[in-house]
């Protein structure tokens, strides 16, 4: 038929192939031979059933989203899905690998599908701002039933064979040979003869009884979508096949895609999606990477056993070093626990926990990190303490190992210059819990050496991790970012605004939480010692850490936690504090609007990324937004601070930077020259490094 899509004979049955690397994606030039496929075959007298494979590792993981936006030619997905349901004889999806979003809908069009053993099967496009728009919130639920369906769409995580047959959307699971596996069911069913119903006709699962815990779970999600469209458009969608015909719900479901497809919501959750592949291109294909048998970890506190078990997870060996043997024991118990707790939430397996721990040595010897291919440091936040680390590891690491700080603001440059071998050396910020947080900064010093630097961005999407490589300079991309975000945050106080009410700001964005409960979670005692080591101060947040009041950990900070509460409660103290702070230094207090919460928080951000490429220590702005989404919680639905200045306007946002800089005379309100340019060219693509 095309280079694309091919048809053989095997007995009466035709298999129709899809190949279309590396994803077997449903492009137009896939599509448009799969229509002209699936007509002939459909009025050929010779032909008893079809069976639809794909050659490669996967069945069809989808629709091409680089057409999305775009005119559709024809033919559409839906238009290949309607002819199939026009097939008389048994069809049936033959799917390894996996089978996501148009390709899950490609295999709803089926009579039948029969799964590899190792097959995964899903509709995620709830993850791109979307819901599934060629049919499958109104099949599935005909297979699966209105709450699997609303689970599986909601949530776009994918389900395994295993799970696909129980909850019947698969009809067989196969151990190797599916092709041939497929051709077999397919001539069964031809035997078993019998008229052949498509899924759109099959409404038995279709229970109107379900629709008032259907709409108390969508009432949860509502909660948890935070502002976000495509999970309570998927729900209604989801919704509609329970209480609508089935072409009245399919042309719902396809205005509702309309509206999505178009949103900004859309734009820049399919942004983030081609940022991340973006952020993980580093160094020519050639680069020969090192190879990384077993990782050493300095320190086992709480952010050193986080990184070790990020690689345990990732199914490396892990020695585990501590300066004592208490100290290495109570970071060994801490992780046991930590496992242990996954195994109660049901997220983890006994079996599974102990594959992992068994992964792990403890020492206090650092000559037993001589068998190490990549070694990270997690000690104190102090150059002195990591020039030693670096200086002992430098005596003890084999040729070639990397040396890696996960340090969050020191010069790599300065700690590499502590070896014989800086070539070798670079920084792995992880973020807390380093368990489970998904951004890793990768930091390239001036003479990390391009191997090391990919090596190291590939072992982190091995082990679950979006990579994102930054320049040096104080607090990478990330915390230079925060730190400018967070650079007006006591003056609001001191003019009026309350945390309660600057965290809501932030919580109405989309904020999973506002930047004062975040300080009393993550422990005001951090950035105070930071603040110290640099000759800084904050008024409020000082005095309270020198009373003793660092958040959670104690009870108070800007909130109260009484009886061992995670939940803030508003702090009498802090107010009284506020106000007295401000009486001192002449402040009056006044209403403090959103707006201007928003104009003197997240626009200094904005103009501090824009320095920061400038200055080619991020490569992209699409980088930036990657860190912090993925780092900070910047709302998906914005898809970062970089995106979300298009979305805001750049214009805007220079206008209120010159205001406040008038005003106040602060530099982190001084526009940078790279923002005054991409308000001329609407871009930031030609103004930053490619050198990454």
């Amino acid at each position: 038929m095309s280079n694309f899509v091919s048809v053989a004979r095997d007995g009466g049955v035709a298999v129709v192939t899809i190949d279309n690397p590396p994803v077997n994606a449903l492009s137009f030039h896939v599509r448009e031979p799969l229509m002209h496929a699936l007509v002939w075959l459909r009025d050929e007298p010779g032909v008893a059933a079809i069976v639809i494979a794909c050659a490669g590792r996967t069945f069809v993981a989808g629709a091409d989203i680089t057409e999305f936006g775009k005119p559709v030619q024809q033919p559409d997905l839906r238009a290949i899905i309607a002819v199939l349901e026009t097939v008389a004889k048994p069809t049936v999806a033959a799917i390894h690998g996996t089978a996501l979003g148009g390709g899950l809908e490609l295999a709803l069009g089926c009579h039948f599908r029969v799964a590899d053993a190792a097959a995964k099967l899903g509709l995620p496009e709830v993850k791109l701002g979307l819901l599934p728009g060629g049919g499958g919130t109104v099949r599935l639920p005909r297979l699966v039933g209105a709450l699997k369906a609303l689970s599986m769409i909601v949530s776009g995580t994918p389900i395994g064979a295993a799970e696909a047959l129980a909850a019947g959307l698969v009809d067989a699971v196969f151990e190797g040979g599916l092709t041939a596996q497929a051709v077999g069911f397919a001539s069964e069913m031809v035997d078993k003869g019998g008229s052949f119903t498509p899924v759109r006709g099959r409404d038995g699962r279709l229970d109107q009884a379900e629709l008032p815990e259907f709409d108390t779970q969508v009432g949860e999600l509502a909660k948890k979508a935070r502002g976000l469209e495509a999970p309570i458009a998927c729900a209604q969608s989801v919704r509609n096949a329970i209480t609508l015909p089935f072409k009245e719900a399919l042309a719902a479901e396809r205005e509702l895609f309309a509206k999505l497809v178009a949103g900004d919501q859309s734009r820049a959750q399919r942004h983030l999606f081609f940022a991340e592949r973006e952020a993980a291109k580093v160094g020519a294909k050639d680069i020969v990477r090192r190879k990384i048998a077993r990782v050493g970890v300095i320190g086992a506190g709480t952010m050193g056993g986080g990184i070790a078990m990020a690689f345990a997870n990732g199914g490396f060996p892990v020695t585990l070093l501590e300066t004592t043997q208490e100290a290495l024991q109570r970071g060994l118990a801490t992780i046991e626990k930590n496992y242990a707790v996954s195994v109660a939430r049901g997220s983890l397996s006994e079996d599974t926990k102990r594959q992992r721990l068994d992964l792990f040595k403890g020492s206090t010897d650092y000559g037993d990190l001589a068998d190490c291919d990549l070694i990270v440091e997690a000690v104190f936040e102090e150059m002195a303490v990591k020039k030693d680390v670096f200086g002992r590891l430098d005596a003890v690491a084999k040729p070639g190992a990397i040396l890696a700080t996960n340090t969050s603001y020191l010069d790599v440059n300065e700690i590499a210059a502590s070896t014989s071998r800086p070539q070798d050396v670079l920084g792995l910020h992880f973020f807390s819990p380093a368990n489970v947080m998904k951004l890793l900064e990768i930091v390239r010093a001036e003479k990390t050496a391009p191997d090391a630097l990919a090596t190291v961005v590939e072992l982190a999407r091995r082990i679950g991790k979006v990579p994102v490589v930054v320049g040096v300079c104080h607090g990478f991309v990330g915390n230079r970012m925060l730190a400018a975000r967070g650079s007006e945050s006591e003056a609001l106080l001191l003019e009026g605004a309350t945390p309660q009410q600057i965290d809501q700001v932030f919580t109405d964005f989309g904020w999973p939480m506002g930047p004062f409960q975040m300080g009393d979670l993550a422990g005001l005692d951090i950035g105070w010692r930071n603040r110290k080591a640099r000759g800084q101060t904050a008024i409020i947040a000082d005095t309270l850490c020198e009373q003793g009041h660092f958040g959670q950990k104690t009870g108070s900070g800007f909130y109260r936690y009484e009886n061992g509460s995670r939940t803030p409660a508003p702090n009498p103290q802090v107010e009284a504090l506020i106000r007295d702070k401000a009486a001192e230094n002449g402040i009056a207090p006044r209403a403090i609007g959103a707006e201007e919460i928003i104009e003197r928080t997240l626009y200094p951000m904005i103009n501090e990324g824009a320095k920061i490429l400038e200055e080619k220590i991020a490569a992209r702005a699409s980088d930036i937004d990657i860190v912090w989404v993925n780092g900070y919680g910047f709302p998906v639905g914005k898809g970062g601070p970089m995106f979300w200045a298009g979305l805001e306007g750049v214009d805007k946002i220079i206008g209120r930077l010159d205001h406040w800089h008038e005003r106040t005379g602060k530099d982190v309100f001084k526009p940078a020259p790279l923002l005054r340019q991409v308000a001329e060219t609407g871009a930031w693509e030609g103004a930053t490094s490619q050198t990454a």
